[in-house]
């Protein structure tokens, strides 16, 4: 092996070989249980949540994985840290790694905040020496003041984070791997985060980043790493990646064949595009499984779903872009006047944005037994990047008593994908001129 050879090896940083991760879904936990105990073998499906997934991450490199839901990027992160192990595949990390993945996953509640510092930094590999160096520049950070002295199971959920982010920010790794942290606390910790992670790259550390805010990605990031349902699909400039990702964005496609490691072109995500809108299928992978739906059934929300400017039904949407958001209901029983709503929240549950049918006075009709009604609101998409979640319902008064037919909460997962994220909840898109 010549010099150069050597000194190439020696710079990789992170090396994932060829890696599969497949879960194993039992019908029921106790299945689970059976088989890793050697008493039965137990009927489950597998599901592959990585499939032969390779890159190489050189020392001092900035690297951002993007893709939507499900892609694997949180996956893929964890066995990197040792979280996960795969299933099948090779990953060596050269370097000492703090991870922003789950903040605080290693805290005692009933410990006090600095209990917590120095259980934390004791867990990475510090020595109580070491800590104590790093002590007061991870309270600085934190800037949570006395409450460091109380248990952190009396922390707001704003504290938490704060001391959580400021312990694994402060511990000076050789690589730095993070999963959509920095949007932790209010803007000004937001603010102090991105100074904090703007340091480390000056000063030449590895960091591996996934977000969906595209903004960060194409400002900190040398190159970028593409994944869908867990697959590689390229890899390359921030530039190119996010182009490729809004074109992946336009609908539901074919996967590339395992192995494959190609971006789709414009043919591709033509065909597959229109293939989905074809399928016609009434719900996707965005409907929550532990939905809350109730009401007295006069009338039936039968279908939902949501569709980008050219009609393509998808749970993600580009800031600026026009988008649906879809029903139909059957009516089951003579009602006076149907209001057809829809709400969306936060994560958080702040609701965000809605309207229905009466406040547009867009439907006041009486409906029939049997009559079938198609909804659909169609609005310009001015949130900011996120994830939200969607709500719908079917309402009305009956003798000026307000009653609910049917009610979907949280129904679906909205996903915005945004290269400008302006402050607070939506985007008041100025027209800015400077003279």
């Amino acid at each position: 092996m010549g010099s150069s050879e050597i000194n190439e090896k020696n710079d990789i940083a992170i090396s994932v070989k060829h890696v599969d991760k497949v879960y194993k879904l039992y019908e029921k936990p106790s299945d689970r249980m059976k088989e890793a105990l050697g008493l039965a073998k137990c009927k489950h499906t597998d599901h592959k949540a990585l499939s032969d997934v390779s890159m190489e991450i050189r020392k001092g490199e900035t690297v951002g994985i993007i893709g939507t839901n499900g892609s694997g990027k949180s996956t893929i992160l964890k066995i990197i840290t040792g979280v996960l192990n795969q299933t099948s595949g090779e990953v060596n990390v050269e370097g000492r790694i703090s991870a922003l993945l789950e903040l605080g996953a290693g805290f005692n509640m009933e410990y006090n905040g600095i209990e917590n510092i120095y259980l934390n930094g004791t867990m990475i590999g510090f020595s109580q020496k070491e800590i104590d160096e790093k002590l007061d520049a991870i309270l600085e950070f934190a800037d949570i003041g006395e409450y460091v002295y109380q248990p952190c199971k009396t922390y707001s959920s704003g504290m938490f984070v704060r001391l959580a982010f400021a312990v694994a920010i402060n511990i000076d790794p050789e690589i730095l791997i993070v999963d959509e942290a920095l949007s932790v606390g209010d803007v000004f910790f937001q603010a102090k985060c991105y100074h904090k992670f703007e340091e480390f790259k000056a000063m030449g550390k590895t960091i591996l980043f996934v977000s969906h805010d595209l903004s960060s990605i194409a400002k900190y990031c040398d190159r970028v790493v593409l994944l869908n349902k867990g697959v590689k699909l390229g890899e390359g400039s921030p530039k190119e990646m996010i182009d490729a990702y809004k074109k992946v964005l336009v609908g539901q496609y074919e996967l590339p064949e395992p192995g494959k490691d190609r971006l789709l072109d414009d043919e591709d995500l033509r065909r597959a595009a229109a293939k989905a809108v074809d399928d016609g299928a009434s719900h996707g992978d965005n409907v929550n499984p532990e939905l809350i739906e109730y009401g007295s059934q006069k009338a039936v929300i039968e279908e939902y779903y949501i569709t980008d400017a050219s009609g393509t039904r998808t749970s993600a949407i580009i800031k600026g872009s026009d988008y649906s958001i879809h029903m139909t209901v059957r009516i089951n029983e003579d009602i006076p006047g149907p209001i057809f709503a829809y709400t969306i929240k936060n994560i958080r549950g702040t609701e965000i944005t809605g309207t229905n049918t009466m406040i547009e006075k867009s439907f006041l009709d009486p409906v029939k037994a049997g009559e079938v009604k198609k909804i659909t609101f169609t609005q310009h998409m001015n949130l900011q990047g996120g994830e939200y979640l969607l709500s719908l319902g079917c309402t009305g008064f009956e003798e000026d008593e307000f009653t609910v037919y049917h009610r979907l909460y949280d129904v679906l997962n909205l996903t915005v994908i945004s290269d400008k994220d302006t402050v607070g909840y939506y985007d008041s898109e100025s027209e800015v001129t400077v003279e």
